[in-house]
């Protein structure tokens, strides 16, 4: 069995949607595709592939399977064209990750003027508060906020962000504006749960740290439900800078504790740093890199 052609059938029949599709893409017999198929599940011991008469589907071990296939495929063919002295424009599918409001503001726009580039590279881009683990779920690049634990990955830093303190002005007008940490016990706050924890906030730098007990009145797993109850005069909230500057614009939130904040957090570009470095994800990093510095400077 030649286990590369293989690969390459799997994926076409996955792109074309069925193994009729596959064939006349590869400008192979039906039979053959079906063939190469079963040899391929019979070399891997699994079932890649749901087959009906109406449609075809990936089973769990064929999903992660196909993702591993386009990545060796694309990595073959980039190093025979290095190989050859081919150029070649770069091409193929990239899996980014963002947390969901710095997605939202800053990596769509400047996705969106990668493409219109490059227009060979597709895009799945997956915006979540939590951490994505890059090696497990096959996603090639991740915009991560805040320090980096020590890891194999490759990490390019893009800028900084503040931790900022919160309130609406109807709130602090009635219950006052705090003029240091310790007044927060007086006053009701939300807890964002991925950044802070919801019994205390954490104010100071390293050296001269100050965890100061806060009520939480109510917790939330989501940026945008915490700023919109504090909108609504709930309470206070500690967020990121960017996550609440347009309401800090439109004067529905107010920035208190200014001279107690933490130091900026870092906001890195971090992916697996294989070698020799993939066409498309050198390309990606190359345009997006200066364009998010500009845009969190």
């Amino acid at each position: 069995m030649d286990r590369l052609e293989s690969m390459s059938v799997l994926v076409a029949v996955v792109e074309a949607g069925s193994l009729s599709g596959a064939a006349r893409r590869l400008n192979m017999p039906l039979a053959t595709v079906s063939r190469k198929l079963g040899e391929l599940e019979s070399h891997l011991k699994t079932r890649l592939l749901h087959r009906t008469t109406r449609q075809l589907s990936l089973t769990e071990a064929g999903s992660s399977y196909v993702a591993a296939c386009r990545k060796i495929l694309e990595e073959i063919g980039e190093a025979e064209r290095a190989a050859t002295g081919e150029y070649a424009a770069p091409k193929g599918e990239l899996v980014v990750t963002a947390p969901v409001v710095f997605g939202r503001l800053h990596v769509v726009p400047v996705v969106a003027e990668f493409l219109a580039h490059y227009p060979e590279i597709n895009i799945s881009l997956v915006l979540t508060d939590r951490v994505v683990h890059l090696m497990e779920e096959q996603a090639d690049i991740a915009v991560r906020i805040g320090e980096l634990p020590d890891s194999t990955l490759m990490a390019t830093g893009v800028g900084t962000v503040r931790r900022v303190v919160c309130g609406s002005p109807a709130y602090l007008a009635a219950h006052g504006v705090p003029a240091r940490p310790g007044d927060l016990d007086r006053l009701e706050c939300i807890s964002f749960e991925v950044l802070e924890s919801k019994r205390a906030w954490v104010f100071g730098s390293a050296r001269a740290e100050l965890s100061v007990p806060v009520h939480s009145r109510l917790a939330v797993n989501t940026a945008e439900a915490a700023i919109a109850a504090a909108i609504l005069g709930v309470g206070l909230i500690r967020v990121l800078s960017y996550q609440v500057a347009d309401a800090i614009r439109d004067n529905a939130l107010c920035v208190v504790l200014d001279a107690f904040e933490s130091a900026p957090l870092p906001i890195s570009l971090v992916h697996k740093g294989q070698a020799p470095l993939p066409l498309k994800l050198r390309a990606f990093l190359d345009f997006v890199t200066p364009r998010l510095r500009a845009r969190t400077s």
